[in-house]
C-alpha cells in the first residue's frame, strides 16, 4: 500500500479511549492528508511510504486543539490589569465602560488589514507549541458590520498561519453603549444571525450568560435563532455567579459550557445527559484571582467531557500558551495529566463539534500531528516556560516552525 509519509521510531498518545491511549515503540503513516495506519514498529511492514521519517524516539500526539479564544482584536487592557491589582473588580470595570466594551471601541476603529497584524502574533505563539485547530469568536464588534470584520480576519489568518480556524459568532457578548440588552438581543437573533449564517461566517453561536450580560431567557432566544439558521450552539455559564445558562444550553443540546465556576447539580446532570463539554478556562480564573475553582469531581462522576482552553481575550486571560494552560489546569484545577492533554486533543475536539476528524491519532482522521521532544506525556504539563515541540504536521504536511 501507498503512502505519503510514514513515521518510525516513535511513541504515540492516539487518546483512543478514556486515557492517553499510548503506543510505545509504534509507527505512524498518512495519505492524501488523512492518517491510513497507526501500530507497534513493524506492523506496517505493507507500507511503501514516499518518505519514511525517522522520529528518534520522540512522541506524536494529536495537534493541540484550542477550543474557546477570542484571539482577534484591537488594542489592550493593561491598564485594566493595574486596576484590578489596586482592588477593583471585574464587574466594576465592566461597570464602569471598561472591560469587554473596552476592546469593543478599539475593535470598531481597526481596518482589517490592522486587525490582522494585531492579532496574528497571538496566533503564531500558539501555532508555535502545537495548535493545529483553534477557535476564534467574535464578540468584540457588537455591529453586524463589525462583527462581519472580526470573522473575516480570524479565516484569512487560519489560512495565512497554516492553522485551522474554527469560527464562532459571539455578538451577544456585552450589551453596546447607549443600548437596551433586550432590544440588542432582538437585532443579534433577527438581523445578525442570519447574515452571519447565509455568509457561512460562523460554525457555532454563543452567548455571555451572566448578571452583567444578558439572561437565561435572552440566551433560550439566542439558541432558537441559531438552531433556525443551522448553527450549533455553546455558552458562556455560571463564571461569576449561577444563572442556570449550563442547564439551559444542555438543553438546548450545546456543544459546550465554558468557564462553569459556579456549576450546580442540575447544570452537572444536564449537562451528562446531552453530551455537552465541559471547558474549563484556568488562565481566566487564574488572571481574574477567583476563588471558586469548577466542580471537577462532580464533573468526573457524573462523566462530562472535560475540555480545556487558554481563553485567549485582552481582559481577562491575554494567554496565548496551550502548555501553560495545561500546567495550570493541573495546579489550579487538579486534573491529572491524562485529562489536560485530553483537554486540548479529543474533548477539545469534542467540543467544536469535530470529534470525527480531529482530536485523535486514529486511521481516518486528519493527519494534524505535534511532534515532541519529551520523555514521556506528563513533561508537557509538569514544565513552565518550556516549549519541546519538535514539529508540527498539518493534513499530512510537515510545517516549519
Amino acid at each position: 500500500m501507498h503512502c505519503d509519509t510514514l513515521w518510525t521510531n516513535v511513541h504515540l498518545m492516539t487518546l483512543q479511549g478514556d486515557g492517553l491511549g499510548v503506543i510505545a515503540d509504534a509507527e505512524l503513516a498518512c495519505l492524501d492528508g488523512r492518517i491510513v495506519h497507526v501500530g507497534a514498529a513493524g506492523s506496517g511492514a505493507h507500507l511503501q511510504p514516499a518518505t519514511r521519517i525517522d522520529g528518534e524516539g520522540r512522541w506524536i500526539s494529536p495537534g493541540l486543539i484550542d477550543c474557546h479564544t477570542h484571539l482577534v482584536y484591537a488594542g489592550n487592557r493593561a491598564n485594566e490589569f493595574e486596576q484590578r491589582l489596586q482592588g477593583v473588580s471585574y464587574a466594576d470595570i465592566a461597570r464602569a465602560g471598561g472591560g469587554i466594551v473596552s476592546t469593543v471601541r478599539a475593535t470598531r476603529a481597526a481596518s482589517h488589514e490592522e486587525l490582522a497584524r494585531q492579532s496574528r502574533p497571538r496566533l503564531l505563539a500558539m501555532r508555535a507549541e502545537g495548535i493545529t485547530t483553534l477557535e476564534i469568536k467574535s464578540g468584540y464588534g457588537l455591529t453586524l458590520d463589525d462583527e462581519r470584520k472580526q470573522l473575516q480576519v480570524a479565516r484569512q489568518l487560519g489560512v495565512d498561519c497554516s492553522v485551522h480556524v474554527v469560527p464562532t459568532f459571539l455578538g451577544a457578548h456585552a450589551v453596546p453603549p447607549g443600548r437596551d440588552a433586550q432590544e440588542y438581543i432582538n437585532e443579534v437573533c433577527n438581523l445578525m444571525i442570519p447574515a452571519i449564517a447565509a455568509e457561512g461566517l460562523a460554525e457555532a453561536v454563543d452567548i455571555f450568560c451572566e448578571n452583567i450580560a444578558f439572561s437565561t431567557a435572552q440566551a433560550a432566544q439566542v439558541f432558537d435563532a441559531a438552531r433556525a439558521h443551522g448553527l450549533a450552539v455553546k455558552i458562556h455559564a455560571e463564571q461569576l455567579s449561577n444563572q442556570h445558562g449550563a442547564e439551559l444550553a444542555a438543553r438546548h443540546g450545546a456543544l459546550s459550557a465554558d468557564h462553569i465556576e459556579h456549576l450546580d447539580a442540575a447544570g452537572i446532570a444536564a449537562m451528562a445527559a446531552a453530551g455537552t463539554v465541559a471547558v474549563l478556562l484556568p488562565g481566566a480564573f487564574y488572571f481574574t484571582r477567583d476563588t471558586t475553582p469548577p466542580p471537577i469531581a462532580a464533573l468526573r462522576a457524573a462523566g462530562v467531557p472535560l475540555a480545556l482552553a487558554t481563553d485567549s481575550n485582552p481582559g481577562t486571560s491575554p494567554l496565548t500558551s496551550p502548555l501553560l494552560a495545561m500546567n495550570m489546569g493541573a495546579t489550579l484545577f487538579r486534573l491529572t495529566v491524562d485529562e489536560c492533554i485530553a483537554g486540548f486533543t479529543r474533548n477539545a475536539a469534542r467540543a467544536l463539534g469535530r470529534a470525527g476528524r480531529i482530536g485523535q491519532l486514529v486511521v481516518g482522521m486528519d493527519a494534524d500531528l505535534a511532534i515532541w521532544d519529551i520523555d514521556a506525556p506528563a513533561d508537557l504539563v509538569y514544565r513552565i516556560g518550556f516549549n519541546p515541540l519538535h514539529a508540527r504536521v498539518v493534513r499530512g504536511q510537515l510545517d516549519p516552525l
